[in-house]
């Protein structure tokens, strides 16, 4: 197994290979807080009762800062580990988390960086195996995934992850024919925290068991918490947590991550002549100067932009036309 890593133009990208299969993949947004980063902060605000408080760092974020000393000042500098990375919910975005750190400052790490930490081997790539990523991203934009006998249907809200398992099949069928497709989701959309899986009901226990025990084989490389299956299907699981699934970015981000699939696309786009993005407008007001003065240097063409209401979101497109 090897990670392979896209340096993408407002994103890192990383996909996890055993031969052509796809088993995990990583997105990572530069710019916010990253665990691992360790950094000179400002303490904004200390609860002494609860050793904790909010710090701000450089960037203007703030992060919820834990197992601070019983000396800590608001205002004074402090130096944190950021422990996990801000996360997106609906209508608000839930602070990134840091805790007191002695060792020396460094940067937000990259994803390859990250992922070598881990052990497997990493390696840079100018381009991802054809239709690799685009076929992660696409279950991660809809929020659906197809297997033989039904669909897993992915909902993100405050509390957990939400998987509906959805199909025509016996329940106990369709349960058992799942959890295979099930685990391989979870580490395709990256996913972490608590997650609440909600299966057929099945009325005998002995079926219950059978699915606990398929579901514990299936996840047993992957470090997590997990309740038995109860009487209605529904089962828990809780994950360690320390950046924005790839599910999470793409359901509450949706025009920065078309926008970034644009500049992806048209990266590659292989015909002679100046580079025409086309997108939905909300897209196109998405592409930052820097992002097209770096397409620009990458490509060594001229680019141009358009506007289009009638297209998706997700539909915007890269062609080369006449200079």
């Amino acid at each position: 197994m090897t990670w392979i890593v896209e340096e993408g133009i407002g994103e890192q990208r990383a996909l996890l290979l055993e031969g052509d299969e796809v088993l995990a993949a990583r997105l990572q947004w530069p710019g916010g807080l990253t665990a691992g980063q360790v950094e000179d902060a400002v303490l904004a605000h200390f609860d002494p009762a609860r050793r904790r408080g909010t710090a701000r760092f450089a960037n203007g974020e703030e992060a919820l800062v834990d197992r601070l000393p019983a000396s800590s000042r608001e205002g004074a500098p402090i130096r944190l580990e950021v422990a996990r990375a801000a996360v997106a919910e609906r209508g608000r975005l839930k602070r990134a988390q840091a805790r007191p750190s002695d060792a020396e400052p460094r940067p937000a790490p990259g994803l390859a960086e990250t992922l070598s930490q881990d052990g497997a081997p990493v390696r840079t790539v100018r381009r991802f195996p054809a239709g690799a990523w685009e076929d992660v991203w696409a279950e991660a934009w809809s929020g659906e995934v197809h297997f033989a006998s039904g669909s897993l249907l992915f909902a993100v809200t405050p509390a957990m992850t939400l998987i509906d398992i959805d199909g025509a099949a016996q329940p106990a069928s369709l349960a058992l024919e799942s959890v295979a497709p099930l685990a391989r989701a979870i580490r395709r959309l990256d996913l972490g925290g608590a997650i609440g899986i909600d299966f057929p009901s099945l009325q005998r226990k002995e079926d219950r068991r059978a699915v606990d025990q398929a579901l514990g084989e299936a996840l047993a490389d992957w470090p997590h918490e997990r309740t038995a299956m109860n009487g209605f299907g529904f089962v828990q699981l809780v994950a360690r947590l320390e950046r924005p699934p790839l599910l999470h970015r793409l359901a509450h981000s949706r025009a920065a991550a078309a926008a970034r699939k644009l500049l992806r696309q048209a990266e590659h786009v292989d015909q002679p002549g100046a580079l025409l993005l086309t997108a939905h407008p909300a897209v196109r007001a998405r592409l930052s100067e820097p992002w097209l003065e770096e397409l620009a240097r990458r490509t060594g063409r001229e680019i141009r932009l358009a506007a289009d209401p009638g297209l998706a979101l997700e539909g915007g497109f890269a062609q080369a036309v006449p200079l």
